[in-house]
């Protein structure tokens, strides 16, 4: 058995490499079990198998994509580790940081591990490997016909994202709007590659997300005149940086339209396109539906402040 020296944690140790270890090396997207938000995960390994393991992760806490910084192989066993704050356990413990653990074995080709804290799993998850998506955005592709999202009068075509909660949109005035803390919401209707067309307005300080396919989130943020990063208006969120600020001051109507192929996106936000053509890496923070090789819904965040939309309406893309 062929011994190496990886640096785990910042310190060198002698572990056997498994032969298996490279199989845990690519994208994976994950699904969780127990989780009160339904949400879904995005991992991805590299250097599995040699002293060199990197990996990104996009989950809980949190919703960047994070580069992980303690990532190891153990008998089989990919283990990293996060140490931060964490919205579990009591206020004292979501108050400081801890040290997040997720564990996963490799079974048929899957993931299947649990996150938590030394000696204290609260979650579960499996994993598949991110497929491959060869839809790319060339002169093929014909509009269909366009379909309205929202039909100004009431939330037929809508429903919870979250099995359970609470619904807590509405429509005033011919305008779709959130409460305060209120959960996300998606299409009944599912697309795969498509244009979309909104119209909105945030309040200061307000933040809100669409959701394409439920997997990817193209930001909605009140930040006019700030300078451009990953959580910027029309950022994909934390993966794709606008190339400029085109966003309006709050309590302004905005325009967003959306061009999704594949994995292929491009953002025009207020007639400036700010992504052209852009490749998305995997899943972002506001996924709620990881399975990347089918269609999904759109879907609107609703719990990180005010948000309108007076119109949403979805061309698909066909051959």
């Amino acid at each position: 058995m062929t011994v190496v020296k990886p640096v785990i944690f910042g310190i060198l140790a002698l572990v056997p490499a498994l032969a298996g270890d490279s199989d845990f090396n690519g994208r994976w997207d994950l699904t969780l079990t127990g989780d009160a938000r339904g949400r879904a995960w995005w991992l991805e390994v590299s250097g599995a198998g040699t002293p060199n393991i990197k990996g990104k992760f996009v989950g809980a806490p949190g919703g960047q994509m994070d580069v992980i910084p303690e990532i190891r192989i153990s008998n089989g066993e990919l283990i990293w580790v996060f140490e931060r704050n964490y919205g579990y356990g009591s206020k004292e413990e979501r108050e400081k940081p801890r040290r997040g653990i997720y564990k996963a074995r490799l079974t048929g080709g899957k993931l299947a591990g649990t996150f938590g804290f030394q000696g204290n799993p609260i979650l579960q998850f499996t994993g598949v490997p991110a497929p491959e998506i060869r839809d790319k955005d060339d002169a093929s592709w014909k509009h269909g016909k366009m379909i309205q999202l929202f039909n100004g009068r009431d939330l037929n075509g809508w429903r919870v994202a979250m099995d359970g909660a609470k619904l807590a949109w509405s429509v005033q005035t011919g305008l779709l709007t959130n409460s305060e803390g209120a959960a996300d919401i998606v299409s009944e209707e599912k697309f795969w590659n498509f244009e979309l067309h909104a119209e909105y307005r945030v309040g200061p300080k307000s933040n809100s997300g669409i959701g394409l396919r439920d997997r990817y989130e193209v930001q909605i943020w009140e930040d006019y005149g700030r300078p451009v990063d990953g959580h910027s208006m029309g950022a994909l969120y934390s993966r794709i940086v606008p190339s400029q600020n085109a966003s309006l001051p709050a309590g302004q109507w905005q325009t967003m339209d959306i061009r999704l192929v594949g994995r292929t996106v491009t953002v025009t936000l207020n007639g400036k396109k700010i992504i052209d053509r852009k490749e998305i890496e995997g899943l972002t923070a506001m996924a709620h539906d990881g399975n990347e090789a089918m269609p999904g819904p759109i879907s609107l965040q609703g719990d990180h402040g005010l948000v309108e939309f007076r119109a949403l309406n979805v061309t698909p893309l066909t051959r």
